[in-house]
């Protein structure tokens, strides 16, 4: 879908918590495969079972051959990160709960309709993914490229290749990558958030019981971003005695 726009990992994290019913692992299934590996809708729908479960296990590169490529001119193989191997392990699971067997010819992403003979339609999967992303009550231009979009920003953010990403997506040109990813969303969300008159810029009176919602990676970051020795401050919660972050007179800067 033109102009939609990709997902950060939290925004994945809450969607991925989102889906209900029957078909929930199915749903997150597609929607975790699709993050992790970057396929077209049109190609996640058309894989069978034994593309992505072999000798009892999940593969480690899924192979989107030329029969389902967009266009159908060339294959490629991508890499299985652990969320999507996580998610094919539960997928087959659902799989055999449901059917009784894990057919190796039954479509991985069944409909609910005829036994799971029958593959789930685009619209079904843009439905429930939409209900999902409704459900985590994110907002933006959204929808089943988003997932696609999400894979090559954040393959981008780890590479710096975008020929990598280029070849990943199966992209004729990098100019059609480079379309793709575009700017860094999450990046410019919170740059936009720093910006705002009512940001607390003064955290002098934060304690650390504060921000426990935010996770650890998050935490350090912003903290090494305002120029706090996170060093002192982590041995200092190892002795588990009650601190405050200090004050900007009292940080260290740190250059980073």
């Amino acid at each position: 879908m033109k102009g939609t726009r990709p997902l950060d990992n939290a925004e994945i994290r809450k969607i991925s918590e989102a889906f209900d019913g029957v078909f929930a692992v199915r749903n997150r299934s597609l929607f975790i495969l699709g993050v992790s590996v970057g396929g077209r809708i049109s190609e996640l729908l058309a894989l069978k079972v034994n593309d992505v479960w072999q000798n009892n296990k999940p593969v480690k590169d899924l192979l989107f051959d030329r029969n389902i490529v967009k266009g159908g001119e060339v294959s490629r193989a991508v890499p299985v990160n652990v969320d999507g191997r996580v998610a094919i392990e539960e997928l087959i699971a659902w799989h055999t709960e449901l059917y009784g067997a894990a057919d190796p010819t039954r479509p991985l992403f069944p409909s609910r309709k005829g036994r799971g003979l029958k593959t789930m339609t685009r619209i079904a999967a843009h439905n429930a993914l939409k209900g999902a992303f409704e459900a985590a009550g994110l907002n933006g231009k959204l929808g089943t490229h988003s997932l696609r979009k999400s894979y090559a920003q954040r393959l981008y953010e780890q590479t710096s290749d975008i020929y990598a990403v280029q070849e990943m997506l199966g992209h004729k040109s990098v100019v059609t990558t480079q379309r793709y990813l575009g700017v860094n969303y999450a990046s410019v969300r919170d740059a936009s958030e720093a910006m705002s008159i009512h940001a607390e810029l003064n955290v002098s009176t934060k304690t650390l019981s504060s921000v426990d919602d935010a996770t650890d990676d998050v935490l350090l970051i912003e903290l090494l971003r305002r120029g706090y020795d996170v060093a002192r401050l982590l041995e200092e919660k190892d002795t588990q005695q009650p601190f405050q972050l200090p004050t900007d007179e009292e940080s260290s800067v740190i250059s980073v």
